[in-house]
């Protein structure tokens, strides 16, 4: 059955609005011109007070499209997920590395087992860094806490006889309260921290201050008096900078860096080489290394380094540098194919040693090791260090006390410690006080009308809870189903695609209507509301409840149709866009006038997509946000008053290096507000991970963390890099592990 189209405007926000005029559906719309993006932004002056003058310092450098006062939206909440971030239950920990004139690491030596956590238990904790101080008596590392990322500066417990000394003077110093170094930053990320030698500038990584175009990396190096706050860029403008290490002087820092060509969309290993310059100001920028990454220092001229060959597997690398006038001299591998090694760390209290990261072939899991070079690389001995304590958990970013006593790590504590994951994680944002962010532990949430129920997807599994935690989530289809929405009129109805995702136009995915009944017992019903199954999905409803649109492949390409919303296909179905590309993601306005949805018709097949608006009736097509070519921008959905929309999206590229995290498929997603006029850009998140399918309720829920009344699972559920996952293993090349096995057993 075709039907004529002419508009969905029943919601209760557009009631008192005059009704839009019929208009014939266009059946082959095409792009508008794209909106501007933005200009390029203002260079940051080098040096100034942070404390006050940061803040005004960085939102001023932000150009308009990417300006503070972002999208306002009418309020609410914004849920979205992050690939595992739930599940990060990171502490860091540390092990004895050197006791007087041997390694503290061998089968003899029963106190390697005396692993000690060094955080509190209870917040995410990583990517850690001794002190630089004759002592090591602090530890560096970042944290993420009461909503907020930052950097934290705690003692270490003085050397224990034992695990059990350790934990109990851990838990007697836990009441002392640490606080964040740089506490007047604005929302951002900051990593990798290091103390120069004197312990008065921290260095780090910042993303506080907006790239000056679309697709280029906010991360850049900082460094900061702490005892002034005085600031200043050690990385130049329109470029970024990754993973500093600070040398043992203190006067040069390394770094991994795409120089002036940028992030080229990169997911696994990053196209960087390493620079070196002046911890002081910057200068003397110098590239000594090409192809390399997450660079330490062993001496003042000694480098290493990761990189990934043309074999596939990371090995680790040494530099001797002698001065920066030209490339480093000498460049050698001393690992060999066959496993990956990666994240390298070294010190000079530790000559000969370096620690690593390791996936060895047969294993699942991240352990650190450590090699000892001292014999020369043909003799090189590998001493296994978390394997054994931990077997079956990934231990990630080895570093060395600058004395060579300690190895620290983080990793998972596990489900015995701290809390389960939660529900809802709330976060500070930079958008309005009228609009609070969460964090789910799920994907493609979308909240009931009334704010009281939240669905989401497990990938597989489709899921109903309350949204103040107070009851368990509830498993409504335990096969794979994405994404969700609920009815506007109907209560308790939640349209979702059921089916293979990232399929084939013409892989079987139906639209289905779940209806919940009444009750946590009551009978659940679902309808198939689409015919054929040629990869139906992604429904959203008309806010009078007449209609769903959503995307098909039916034609041989996915665009978008509008069908019947409880007959569904049988009922009636219109056909909104028609071309050679792909129209998908597609999400209804509350106030009907609008229907947004991601595309790639500026290049088919071409792997970019960009953010579009149509209206209903299919008039009214254009672009509304694009981070680049080859860029991806995804998932718009409307705010309340329907005004802006949140998304995910690469417009600020990536932030770390992914080698240096677990698994994520797309590790540049942010999520972004913006005007449906194409202005008021608004970066709301900033880390180093996977963010993405983001929703907005005007249900506001208050910024506090949401968890539930029974946990459906425990922490640590989450997996490596899958690229990790190499098959081959070539044959082995006679090293050796300290402890007698061969390399790979």
């Amino acid at each position: 059955m075709k039907i004529k189209f002419d508009g969905c405007r029943a919601s209760r926000r557009a009631k008192q609005q005059s009704p839009t005029p019929s208009v014939p559906p266009s059946q082959s719309p095409q792009p508008a011109a794209a909106a501007p993006m933005a200009a390029t932004a203002r260079p940051a002056p080098l040096l100034f007070h942070l404390a006050g003058a940061l803040l005004l310092l960085l939102l001023a450098a932000a150009t308009p499209a990417l300006s503070a006062a972002g999208a306002g939206g009418g309020g609410g909440t914004i849920v979205f997920t992050t690939l595992g971030r739930s599940r990060y239950a990171f502490d860091i920990f540390a092990v004895p590395l050197n006791r007087g004139d041997h390694l503290a690491l061998s089968p003899s030596d029963k106190s390697a087992a005396a692993e000690v956590r060094l955080t509190d238990g209870a917040s995410v904790n990583y990517n850690g860094n001794f002190a630089a101080s004759p002592s090591s008596d602090a530890l560096l590392f970042v944290s993420e806490r009461n909503g907020s990322l930052n950097l934290y500066l705690s003692p270490i417990p003085s050397s224990p006889t034992s695990r059990r000394e350790a934990l109990e003077e851990k838990e007697e110093d836990s009441s002392a309260q640490i606080s964040p170094l740089l506490p007047w930053d604005p929302v951002a990320l900051k990593d990798r921290p290091s103390l120069t030698p004197d312990g008065t500038r921290l260095v780090y990584v910042s993303t506080a201050v907006p790239a000056g175009s679309p697709r280029r990396s906010w991360a850049a190096v900082y460094s900061t008096e702490l005892h002034s706050g005085r600031t200043r860029r050690l990385t130049p403008e329109g470029v970024a900078d990754f993973s500093p290490a600070v040398s043992p002087s203190g006067e040069w820092t390394a770094v991994a860096s795409p120089g002036e060509a940028g992030w080229a969309g990169e997911v696994e290993d990053l196209r960087t080489d390493i620079y070196v310059f002046r911890t002081s100001d910057g200068s003397r920028r110098t590239l000594v290394v090409p192809d390399g990454g997450w660079p330490c220092w062993a001496d003042e001229v000694t480098l290493f380094f990761h990189r990934r060959d043309s074999d596939g597997w990371y090995g680790v690398y040494r530099a001797e540098i002698h001065g920066l006038s030209a490339a480093a001299g000498v460049v050698e591998r001393i690992t060999p194919p066959g496993f990956h090694a990666f994240t390298p760390a070294a010190s000079p209290g530790a000559p000969g040693i370096v620690a690593v990261a390791t996936r060895r072939p047969g294993s699942k899991y991240r352990h650190v090791e450590v090699i000892d070079l001292s014999s020369g690389g043909e003799n090189a001995a590998y001493f296994e260090v978390t394997r054994s304590m931990a077997p079956h958990v990934h231990h990630f970013n080895p570093f060395i006390s600058p004395d060579g006593a300690r190895l620290g790590y983080h990793r998972c504590r596990g489900s015995g410690n701290g809390d389960s994951p939660l529900l809802l994680e709330s976060l500070k944002s930079p958008g309005p006080d009228t609009v609070s962010l969460f964090r789910i532990d799920g994907s493609y949430p979308s909240f009931s009308h009334d704010g009281k129920r939240i669905a989401f997807v497990g990938l597989p599994g489709l899921y109903v809870v309350n949204s103040d935690g107070s009851s368990v989530r509830r498993k409504i289809f335990s096969g794979n189903a994405f994404p969700t929405s609920w009815d506007w009129k109907r209560e308790g109805v939640i349209y979702t695609s059921i089916g293979p995702d990232f399929a084939s136009e013409s892989t079987e995915v139906d639209v289905v209507a779940v209806s919940l009944g009444d009750g946590e017992s009551s009978q659940v019903s679902i309808k198939k509301l689409t015919l054929g199954g040629k990869n139906n999905a992604f429904p959203s409803p008309s806010p009078d409840g007449k209609w769903v649109v959503f995307r098909s492949g039916r034609s041989g390409h996915k665009n978008l149709y509008i069908m019947d919303a409880e007959d569904g296909e049988a009922g009636g179905i219109h056909r909104l866009t028609n071309g050679p590309w792909s129209d998908t993601m597609c999400n209804w306005s509350p106030d009907g006038e609008w229907i947004a949805f991601a595309s790639d018709r500026h290049n088919p097949g071409g792997g970019s997509f960009a953010i579009y608006l149509i209206h209903p009736n299919g008039t009214g097509l254009r672009r509304l946000v694009h981070s680049a070519d080859g860029g991806r921008t995804n998932h718009p959905w409307f705010s309340p008053d329907s005004k802006s929309i949140v998304f995910t999206s690469d417009l600020a590229a990536v932030s770390a290096e992914p080698i240096s995290n677990p698994h994520h498929y797309q590790p540049y997603g942010e999520i972004f507000t913006i005007n449906i006029d194409g202005s008021g850009l608004q970066r709301l998140t900033h880390n180093s991970f996977e963010d993405g399918t983001p929703s907005w309720t005007p249900y506001f829920l208050e910024p506090r963390d949401v968890g539930e009344t029974l946990q459906a699972s425990g922490t640590c559920a989450f997996n490596d890099c899958h690229w990790l996952d190499l098959v081959s293993q070539p044959a082995d090349d006679g090293l050796r592990y300290a402890h007698g096995n061969k390399i790979g057993c």
